[in-house]
Formats: C-alpha cells, sequence, structure tokens
C-alpha cells in the first residue's frame, strides 16, 4: 500500500525500501526504525503510532536516498543482540546524523550511534538485566517530564564508557554513567535502556518527547483517517469487479470483511468454510453478524463431512495442518467456480506478517507469505491480492474494527488457529472427541467472560489430551478424559507468560467441566511460558 502517486507529500513508490511500504494515501509524519535485531523491535513500532505518528521498519543498510525518500520527521535505531566492537557487527550509514533529522539510539543502537560519533564503547563491568534505578541530570527535552529517580528495563552487556566533548550526559544508573545522552551540534539521543516495554513505567513519555518535542511530529496518525484514505483506495483499486473473501470469523478476516463492505457493499463475496473443526455457535455467531448487521454477500459451505473424512485416524500435527489446507483449497475454489466476475481475492495479512515472511529484518520483505486464517490461499487461484490490513499491527486492527462498527465480541476476541480444534485434539480426530472439547471450551470461555477475565488475558483455550485417567464418580470408577487448560498473556505473542488466573474461578471451572462434560473426570492447567512452549500445543 505505497500512497497515490501525485498527492500532496505522497512518495512514489519506485523510491521506497523493498518491503517498505505507507498507506494509500498517506500524508502525514514518519519515522523509521532501523532494526538491528531487537525481540522488541516491533513494540518500538507499535509505541511509535500510539503516540499518533507512522512508523516503519527498515533494514540498518538502508541507503540514504532511500531514508531521504520516506522524507522521515526523525529515525530509530534500534537494540539488538550484537557488539558494536565485533567484526561483521551489523551498522548503519553515518550519513544519516547528516540529515538533519533527530535520531534516537535505544540500546545498542545509542551504542552504534554514540560509537559512530566518536564515543567509546567497551564491555560493562557489570552487566545490566532487568530493572534498573535511573537518575536523570538533564530533563530539558527528551526526559522532559519524567521523575528525577525512576525505573527503567535493561537489557545489555555493552555500555557507552566514555564520552567524547561532543556529548552531553542526561541520565545515569550506579553501574552504567552514560545511561542516557545527547550529542551537541547533531541532533543525536541515546538511551540505554528500553522504553518501549512497560517494564520502564515512564518509557511512553519518553519516546512522546522524542516524537513531539524534538522531532515535532503532529501526532495525527488516527485510525479513522485511515479508514476514509483505505476505503477510497479500496474503491479506485476494485472498480466495478467483485472481490472474494475467506471469512473465518476471526479478527483479520472479520475486519478485511467489513472494511471491504463499506468501500464495495455488494460487489463483495465472503465464503465461509464449515470445516467441522469450529468452536460451538461459530458458524450461527458469523453468520448473523455479517448477514445482519453488514448485510453481505455471504456463502457458508458445509464441509466437515470431507475434513474430518481427511483426519481419520491421523495423529500427526503437522499432517492435520497439510490435509486441512489442502481440502480449504479444494473447497474454495469449489464455492467460487461459478463467480466469473471474481477478480481480486482479499486476504488478512498484517504487518508482522510482512515482517516475517522475508523482512531479514525489512531488507526482503517483498516475499509476502499468502497468510489466511484457515489455509494458505495459493497465487495459482488466479486472483489479484487485496491486502487492506498489511500496514497494521494486531492491535490497530482491533481498533479499525471498532470504528467500522463490528461487534465488541468480535474485535477483541482470541485467536483461534487456523486448523481450529483439529490442533486442540491430540492424537487422531474424531467427531465424538471434538464435540466433547467443544462442550468443555464453551464452559472456560463462559467462565473467563463472567469473571471479566477475557479483555485481561490474551488467550485461553481448552485441549483435550491424548490420555485417560482414573477417577471416581459417585460410588463408581471411572477412567475418562482428560481436559488441559491453556491461558496466557502477551503483548506480542512472540513471548508469553501463563495468566495467573484465580484459583476459585479454576475451581469452578474444573467443577463444571467435569460435572457438565460426559466422559471427563479431570482438569489440569498449563503452566508454561513461551518459550520453551508454544502458546498451542500442536
Amino acid at each position: 500500500m505505497t500512497t497515490v502517486p501525485g498527492s500532496p507529500g505522497s512518495v512514489a513508490p519506485s523510491k521506497l525500501p523493498a518491503g517498505v511500504e505507507l498507506p494509500v494515501g498517506f500524508t502525514g509524519d514518519v519515522v523509521p526504525i532501523l532494526d538491528f535485531g531487537s525481540q522488541y523491535v516491533q513494540l518500538i513500532a507499535r509505541r511509535v503510532r500510539e503516540a499518533g505518528v507512522f512508523s516503519v521498519l527498515v533494514a540498518p543498510d538502508i541507503s540514504i536516498d532511500q531514508l531521504r525518500a520516506l522524507k522521515p520527521k526523525g529515525i530509530i535505531l534500534s537494540g539488538g543482540p550484537a557488539s558494536v566492537y565485533e567484526k561483521g557487527a551489523p551498522t548503519c550509514d553515518p550519513r544519516l546524523f547528516e540529515l538533519g533529522v533527530p535520531v534516537l539510539g535505544i540500546c545498542y543502537g545509542m551504542q552504534i550511534g554514540c560509537h559512530l560519533l566518536g564515543a567509546k564503547v567497551l564491555p560493562a563491568d557489570s552487566r545490566e538485566f532487568g530493572r534498573a534505578q535511573i537518575k536523570i541530570t538533564d530533563r530539558s527535552d527528551l526526559l522532559a517530564g519524567v521523575p528525577e529517580h525512576t525505573t527503567v528495563w535493561m537489557s545489555h552487556g555493552d555500555q557507552v564508557q566514555h564520552l567524547s566533548e561532543h556529548f552531553v550526559p542526561l541520565a545515569t544508573t550506579p553501574t552504567c554513567p552514560n545511561a542516557a545522552v545527547r550529542h551537541k551540534t547533531r541532533p543525536f539521543y541515546g538511551v540505554q535502556f528500553h522504553p518501549e516495554v512497560t517494564h520502564t513505567p515512564h518509557g511512553f513519555d519518553i519516546l512522546s518527547n522524542f516524537l513531539l518535542r524534538v522531532c515535532g511530529c503532529d501526532g495525527s496518525w488516527r485510525m479513522s483517517d485511515y479508514l476514509e484514505a483505505q476505503t477510497a483506495a479500496l474503491r479506485e483499486k476494485i472498480g466495478n469487479s467483485r472481490v472474494i473473501c475467506g471469512l473465518s470469523g476471526g479478527v483479520d478476516s472479520s475486519v478485511v470483511a467489513a472494511l471491504l463492505a463499506r468501500a464495495i457493499g455488494r460487489q463483495l463475496t465472503c465464503i465461509f468454510v464449515d470445516n467441522g473443526l469450529l468452536r460451538k455457535g461459530e458458524r450461527e455467531f458469523v453468520e448473523s453478524t455479517f448477514r445482519g448487521h453488514f448485510n453481505i454477500d455471504l456463502r457458508v459451505v458445509d464441509a466437515s463431512a470431507e475434513f474430518l473424512g481427511d483426519l481419520k485416524d491421523i495423529a500427526d500435527p503437522q499432517e492435520k495442518r497439510r490435509r486441512i489446507g489442502h481440502r480449504f483449497i479444494d473447497v474454495f475454489k469449489r464455492a467460487s467456480a461459478d463467480l466469473p466476475d471474481a477478480r481480486f481475492l482479499a486476504q488478512g495479512t498484517l504487518y508482522p506478517d510482512v515482517i516475517e515472511s522475508g523482512h531479514g529484518h525489512a531488507g526482503t520483505a517483498a516475499n509476502i507469505k499468502l497468510h489466511h486464517n484457515v489455509g494458505g490461499l495459493p497465487a495459482e487461484l488466479g486472483f489479484e491480492l487485496v491486502e487492506p490490513l498489511r500496514s497494521l499491527f494486531k492491535d490497530e486492527v482491533r481498533k479499525l474494527g471498532e470504528v467500522l462498527g463490528l461487534p465488541e465480541k468480535m474485535v477483541w476476541r482470541h485467536p483461534f488457529p487456523g486448523p481450529g480444534l483439529a490442533v486442540r485434539v491430540l492424537g487422531a480426530v474424531s467427531r465424538a472427541n471434538l464435540d466433547l472439547l467443544r462442550e468443555a471450551d464453551e464452559i472456560l470461555l463462559e467462565e473467563i467472560e463472567i469473571n471479566n477475565l477475557y479483555r485481561k488475558t490474551s488467550q485461553v483455550f481448552a485441549v483435550l489430551l491424548p490420555v485417560r485417567a482414573v477417577g471416581v464418580m459417585g460410588d463408581g470408577r471411572t477412567y475418562d478424559q482428560v481436559i488441559a487448560i491453556r491461558a496466557v498473556e502477551t503483548q506480542d505473542f512472540m513471548t508469553a507468560d501463563w495468566a495467573h488466573l484465580p484459583y476459585e474461578v479454576l475451581a469452578t471451572i474444573s467443577n463444571r467441566i467435569i460435572n457438565e462434560v460426559r466422559g471427563v473426570n479431570r482438569v489440569v492447567y498449563d503452566i508454561s511460558s513461551k518459550p520453551p512452549a508454544t502458546i498451542e500445543w500442536e
């Protein structure tokens, strides 16, 4: 989604770095983030956007001409795992400090900036990992409004040990004399800590100071403006053609469908495939939302018998995914065969999909994976792609869904895997096991919602384990199924902690599942974090 050529302040697509995109019609402030491999780099980008400034991730070796083409209001250098003095350590063109725009270096970004501008970076005598107490000595611009003594999150082994006469220290810790600095003559600022993480309480204030005070950004990036520009761009691109959207009921595909319905109305046909692997009531919820509220041309295809036939006696999770993906493509082809005027296929590709598909980081992002909530739709289907969310992060997609008027229950629903309950029934899949898991999962989510925990958790679901356990019900011995409960909290799903649900809530969930779901006599709670565990079990 590059900007429209010729529009005020637009950037010609050919001048942008490979894989770097701006929203259609966008004319606001842009802050590129040079990604040196930080685990928090997407978080930096999201924080910048939360401050009302549009951010893009770019490779650290981006050329000066490409940086100029973005017309940056400021530049951020991310953290990273390398050491600046190591052979082959990632670096950037030192001429970016001559562009006349402010630059903020974070952790490794501070070290590389200081190194290139004449300061000395060395291994620290005392490494800092975790929370540290910082004392601010200069609160004039970058650190304005931040308490003199505050907590920050550190994660470094090297630090800027010796500043040249061209630098001014802004903050210190007991073991890091240059925890924040600025250059006297160049608009370069550096912080050794991570302002983007929630463990730095005033981190967002620091980023906002950089963007609004130092760079002079107007903070005007708003989802309502994005909606208007994207709606106009979709109408122009699609014209009178028909668009097909594979609707799963997940957040991404639902927002894509609602956005296209707003832009082109009845030129949109949504195809919802009931694969027999859905949550209880999922099909009815999607039908009532999109047929009733948005008046969309929705085709519901019941292919549950075909999918379950493909999965008979299949226990390997990768083989499950492969068979489900292939069957979905076959069903989708049949469902769209009688739409001869269909030219476009809409998909819910998000910015993290773009990054993770060949960003490398950001350098080769043109190699985008075909991302679909149910199964990858191959290019040989013959459609042109429409991907109106590919500039957005997940939280921004939810905001767009709210602006579009989607039900809160749909906008804020937890992620659901493309293969559905097939990867939550561990081992071979059967209709009986799916039905049992649906009942347990419904009870789990009902109690989570009743106790106001749904929005406080990132993902909660039940898993049917491939083991049986001995139990006693009434006066009789049982040998029945085991349900595992998985609940996590995360910001980006790349790492996650298990959710500390109240014991009384867990007790109620366990009692209800065992008493109300016939065939279950034991409930266990998964307290594994990611890593080393994944969020899904398969």
